[in-house]
């Protein structure tokens, strides 16, 4: 695995000492009092939540569940959809899908304010001086880091994993120091303890689970990454690098709090070094989150795009920054509404202790989901005799997120209902896009024609044909386009070469070249070309064009004009469709980004017939 990779992976997970074992014990969050044996039995569910969830539910199954090698809840949710007998059920798992990539988007605004914010309070620790500064240098920080993603993470991304590594391997060495002094919180290993945890506290140790969870908050990366890494290097960081450094830094944590006895002051991560060291691991931690934050936003980028390739938002621009990576992207409208966001709760909340209430319930949803969609694909991967007691095996750890996440919401009124909102308006977002087109789509298909009916009728017009070739993009690559007949109604001319171009977006990854192109010669100059995508691909017309050598259609650039029909919206009284709905579509539309651009079209050869349809 390479060190960016590790970097990249479990950088988010990583920071999650920060805040994590403090927020069991914080009083003003429901924490547990600080006792032997509460502590044992924390640190022995964080331990085998870290064991069942990640080392075993997601590492051994989840990655397993892949998309031609890509992973991520969209990816998931095509793998699930494919060949479903029962006509409802792809819809539901669509939705669940969609559900689950508008929860990865709000862990994306939540994990850089959270981790920032806890990084920086290490100043705390050092003089409460610091105090009245610690909110303004996390803005500050969170500020820059949004500004720069302009530029890419290619050039940060060769320092990303030295440093990851290293605040691993000091993660691991300050809870070993720790864990030597108090050897006996090795009894810790013992599952024996989180059952007593239970019994001796009831409903709190059950609110508990919710900041247990936290340390479970990167996994949900770790199956996004898959198709960028692969599940060998993925696992293999996991299992030599994150896993101990984890392990040993949260039984050092504890064991400083059986030193400790009662008291807790300060942030227990910090209390395991001496004052002069303070300072340079504060330095560190800074780095660490936001290689953290870094993470989860080039990711929110990405998901981004695979949601407009996929027909589930409209056209957004894409900004690629790497010449050499086609993942590297950026986009600048996500950017600024996630730098927003994210400012905006570190300035609301004020503190990490109180932003960890809103931390943990978006990405416990999204991790309950895709089990759940695990569930359905694991025919597509083992055997039947292995399913018969592999299923059974994923439902109990399914009921175990179940657990996490029901603990999760007794905190959404101390500040999960910010995941749970933001979510929320891009789930009604995105349903309410994929619903337009549709009507739309089916709206276009009625009043179509095919274009061999069109053809048969070039001879006996009286249309000039004039020189050139012309390009109109349509939905339908076998009917004849409103855009071409508008022109040939107020123009009266047919170009020569006249080409009905399709894009469509396939449930993989990426086409092979190969099968890009589908042509067909219709007679007389017209030509139906469908041009196919992966959902992690971004459409490049104009070189796709180029390498068409079929039926004497060549492509000039000089003479090529691409014919773009502009849509204006038109409410109807009567549709399947509420008003309000229909306005926020048409919003949505208006605001969409410039089809040219998107599909990297020449702006000096295109052409825009503006066309009222109704919704």
């Amino acid at each position: 695995m390479t060190l960016a990779a590790l970097g990249v992976v479990f950088g988010d997970i990583g920071t999650s000492p920060l805040y994590a074992m403090r927020e069991c014990f914080h009083a003003s969050q429901g924490g547990l009092a600080v006792d032997p044996a509460n502590v044992l039995g924390v640190l022995s569910l964080i331990i085998w939540s870290l064991l069942l969830i990640i080392s075993v539910q997601y590492l051994v199954f989840v990655l397993r569940a892949d998309l031609r090698g890509e992973g991520g809840l969209l990816a998931l949710m095509l793998l699930v959809t494919r060949n479903r007998k029962s006509p409802r059920l792809p819809v539901i798992l669509t939705f669940v899908g969609i559900l689950g990539a508008t929860l990865i988007c709000g862990d994306a605004v939540i994990t850089p304010a959270i981790s920032v914010l806890s990084a920086v309070e290490g100043l705390n620790q050092i003089t409460p001086a610091f105090k009245p500064v610690v909110v303004p240098m996390a803005v500050a920080i969170l500020v820059m880091l949004f500004f720069f993603q302009r530029h890419g993470t290619a050039r940060l991304g060769v320092v990303f994993g030295p440093v990851v590594l290293v605040w691993y391997v000091v993660m691991a060495w300050l809870g070993l120091t720790a864990l030597l002094d108090r050897p006996d919180v090795l009894h810790a290993l013992n599952p024996v303890w989180a059952v007593r945890l239970f019994w001796n506290n009831g409903l709190a140790a059950f609110r508990v689970l919710s900041s247990v969870f936290l340390v479970l908050t990167g996994a949900e990366a770790m199956y996004a990454d898959l198709g960028h890494f692969g599940r060998t290097p993925i696992r293999l960081g996991w299992y030599l690098v994150a896993l101990p450094g984890l392990l040993l830094n949260y039984l050092g944590q504890g064991a400083l709090l059986l030193s400790g006895g009662e008291s807790l002051p300060g942030n227990l991560f910090y209390r395991m070094v001496s004052p002069g060291w303070l300072y340079p691991l504060v330095i560190l931690a800074t780095m660490a989150t936001i290689i953290a934050s870094q993470a989860v936003i080039t990711g929110a980028f990405s998901l981004a795009r695979q949601a407009v390739q996929l027909g589930l938002w409209p056209r957004i621009a894409v900004v690629h920054t790497s010449a050499r990576h086609i993942g590297q992207v950026y986009v600048p409208g996500v950017n600024v509404l996630l730098g927003f966001l994210t400012v905006a709760l570190v300035l609301g909340f004020r503190d990490s202790g109180r932003l960890a209430g809103a931390y943990g319930i978006a990405v416990s949803m999204a991790m309950v989901l895709s089990k759940f969609l695990v569930l359905f694909a694991l025919q597509d991967y083992w055997s039947p005799k292995v399913c018969r007691w592999l299923r059974p095996l994923m439902l109990v750890l399914l009921a175990v997120d179940v657990s996490f996440l029901a603990s999760c919401f007794t905190k959404v009124w101390s500040g999960g209902w910010v995941a749970l909102s933001l979510a929320g308006t891009l789930f009604l977002l995105a349903v309410t896009w994929r619903r337009g087109r549709a009507i739309l789509r089916e709206a276009s298909i009625r009043q179509s024609f095919e274009i061999p009916m069109f053809v048969a009728d070039i001879p006996r017009s009286k249309v000039h044909r004039t020189p050139g070739t012309a390009v109109f993009l349509a939905g339908n690559w076998k009917s004849v386009p409103r855009a071409l007949l508008h022109n040939i109604k107020h123009n009266r001319v047919l170009h020569e070469q006249t080409v009905i171009l399709s894009v469509q977006t396939e449930e993989v990854p990426r086409v092979a070249d190969s099968e890009r192109v589908e042509f067909v010669d219709y007679g007389h100059g017209m030509y139906g070309v469908l041009v196919k995508y992966g959902f992690s691909e971004d459409p490049d017309l104009p070189t796709v064009l180029k390498t068409i050598r079929q039926g004497g259609l060549s492509f000039d650039p000089a003479r090529t004009t691409y014919f773009l029909g502009k849509e204006t919206l038109v409410l109807r009284e009567v549709s399947p469709m509420a008003r309000w709905r229909r306005q926020v579509f048409a919003f949505l539309s208006r605001n969409a980004s410039d089809p040219s651009r998107f599909f990297r079209l020449p702006a000096n050869r295109v052409v825009e017939l503006g066309l009222q349809i109704e919704l």
